[in-house]
């Protein structure tokens, strides 16, 4: 008899709707489940920026921890919010199939002004962001702008924008259009290199639940993974987390991996950038060497040493 599923969630809009989807999915295997909300120390905490709470996995380890106490069988998450190291004893049961990975600006006012101001070198322009992977390629685009910090779920953020007297806010596209929160007044940022892993919802379990490992493997997308690895690789090898200025994207095109991968410093002004390609290969380390290539140059090594010491 198959087992009923203990799917582990935050209280979000958005999270509960990844949630939602995985259950589907699952249903549609034969398995039935249910959803256990948990909330999360980076629910709790809506006004610190995520660099100065000085941890990893903010968002995951209160289900890492439901997870290993048995109160919950899977917990999925945004996988860009999942630390490269997860905790001792689980694993990432499955990757499921990407949606866009592309940031956007959500903006007010009239898209020609947005435009226009973004267009001169010269328009006061404020910008809201709780990412300072963001604020970093954002900076080093516009370096005469303002940047304010923005947290919450994508409700409130997305409410902070009307509330404010700001120009936009960035959000990844993903999170708003899977809720169907996209608005009108949004521009893709193709410049603007994502977060590793950006757009991807991965589910962890227990190393030694075979069962719900195998179960959760049916939902896998084996391209997302092989893209998400070597983002994550190179994140890792870069030694960062989530909340440092540290973007990949790998992309699957005629059986080839093609990697793009960046590091800024915190403000903006320098940025190191990356690309590499090779034959698709399930374990070829890709970002893992270009991270290592980068680490090569003193200037790179700098920026972590400022961002370790900073913390």
């Amino acid at each position: 008899m198959k087992p009923i599923i203990k799917i582990g969630t935050r209280e979000s809009q958005l999270a509960v709707w990844q949630a939602t989807h995985v259950q589907n999915l699952l249903e549609q295997k034969g398995f039935k489940s249910q959803l256990i909300y948990i909330k999360s120390e980076g629910d709790i905490d809506i006004v610190t920026p995520l660099y100065e709470l000085g941890v990893q996995g903010i968002f995951t380890k209160t289900l890492d921890a439901a997870l290993l106490n048995n109160r919950i069988d899977i917990a999925v998450h945004s996988m860009k919010d999942v630390p490269t190291k997860l905790a001792a004893g689980l694993s990432l049961a499955a990757v499921l199939k990407r949606a866009s990975y592309k940031d956007i600006l959500v903006f007010k006012g009239e898209r020609w002004e947005i435009e226009e101001k973004l267009n001169s070198t010269q328009s006061a322009f404020t910008i809201a962001t709780g990412s300072v992977r963001r604020k970093a390629q954002w900076l080093k685009r516009y370096p005469h702008h303002q940047i304010e910090n923005l947290r919450g779920n994508v409700n409130t953020r997305l409410r902070k924008i009307e509330e404010n007297d700001w120009n936009g806010a960035i959000f990844a596209a993903a999170g708003l259009e899977r809720i169907n929160l996209r608005p009108e007044k949004s521009i893709s940022l193709d410049w603007m290199l994502p977060a590793p892993a950006q757009g991807a919802i991965a589910i962890s379990c227990r190393n030694n639940d075979k069962i719900i490992f195998d179960a959760c493997q049916l939902l896998n997308d084996e391209h997302t993974e092989i893209c998400t690895k070597e983002e994550r690789g190179f994140l890792r090898a870069l030694l960062g987390g989530c909340s440092t200025p540290i973007s990949a994207l790998a992309i699957i095109q005629n059986n080839k991996i093609i990697f793009k991968g960046n590091i800024c410093s915190p403000g903006g002004k320098e940025i190191f950038e990356i690309k590499k390609e090779a034959a698709i290969e399930k374990n070829n380390n890709l970002g893992e060497m270009a991270g290592k290539e980068l680490l090569q140059n003193e200037k790179v090594r700098r920026i972590i040493e400022d961002i370790k010491n900073a913390k």
